[in-house]
């Protein structure tokens, strides 16, 4: 069987609230049987202009701030709540990870040295941040292709051989939209970044922002071996991302048909397997 990796990405579905946090690591290991939670790291004041920061949120009602680099700021943790986070993971006998946006906040993760790290798709072009990742962090690199252009994904692949990290890396086949209608996940986009990259990468995954749990299980059967999938409490929450995000039946119903899967992505073994023996002897027209 194929090994499958399911990742639950809280992002800032806590909300900025450390019990809230907390809780989902409890829900993913206890109800959903996840055991790779990733949350994310950003410094809104070098990602943002000063007109982005002090401009209003585009969506008022999802706002935790009176701008949206207050908002930014509202939702997140400091590296010592990151740190209590890794804490609490490695208690539960789960991965932590995070994404990093910018090159202060990679600096700032580097030093808790999690397994790996996300790229995300918004700055898979960030150049410097990559190439600080590459030369400092030792773990594996994530790095998610959503609004990507073929030229892009050649420069990122060619940044990570010229450092020798084409190993290190998983690469994401990702539509950025929240959330997407089947249409737009593109997964024979999974096969194709096997066929032109999967012998030099770690792995290729697939990262969803649709609805339901049937695409993912397609993902994996076209080859996919990490799925990643943002993780909420209550997809009425407020935020932009809880209504992409799986609630955690969701959640434990995607292991659970992913474990399906693996299970039946096999040749049979003998020409009658055991189970059809009896069978056989009962329905089989005898010549």
């Amino acid at each position: 069987m194929r090994d499958c990796t399911v990742i639950a990405e809280v992002g800032c579905n806590h909300m900025g609230d450390m019990d809230i946090a907390r809780r989902f690591i409890d829900s993913a290991h206890d109800f959903c049987e996840v055991f790779h939670i990733k949350f994310q790291k950003r410094n809104p004041k070098e990602l943002l202009s000063e007109d982005q920061y002090s401009a209003p949120h585009p969506v008022p009602h999802n706002s935790f701030g009176s701008s949206y680099g207050e908002h930014r700021e509202y939702l997140e943790l400091s590296m010592d709540q990151h740190k209590e986070l890794q804490t609490y993971c490695e208690a539960r006998d789960m991965v932590y990870a995070t994404s990093v946006w910018d090159v202060t906040s990679l600096q700032e993760v580097i030093d808790l040295n999690p397994r790996y790290i996300k790229i995300p798709s918004a700055t898979n072009t960030h150049y410097e941040l990559m190439e600080l990742a590459c030369k400092d962090f030792k773990g594996d690199i994530h790095v998610s292709l959503g609004m990507t252009t073929r030229t892009e994904e050649k420069k990122l692949i060619e940044l990570f051989k010229d450092h020798n990290r084409l190993g290190d890396v998983v690469l994401y086949a990702c539509t950025s939209g929240y959330p997407i209608a089947p249409g737009e996940a593109c997964l024979m986009e999974v096969p194709r970044l096997i066929e032109a990259y999967g012998d030099s990468l770690k792995a290729v995954g697939y990262s969803g922002h649709h609805n339901g749990i049937a695409i993912d299980v397609a993902a994996f059967t076209l080859g996919a071996t990490y799925i990643e999938r943002h993780f909420t409490l209550d997809r009425t929450w407020k935020g932009t991302d809880h209504a992409a995000s799986l609630e955690p039946d969701g959640l434990r119903r995607l292991v659970r048909n992913l474990q399906y899967t693996a299970a039946a992505l096999q040749p049979k073994a003998t020409e009658i397997l055991p189970i059809e023996e009896e069978q056989r002897k009962k329905l089989k027209w005898a010549n």
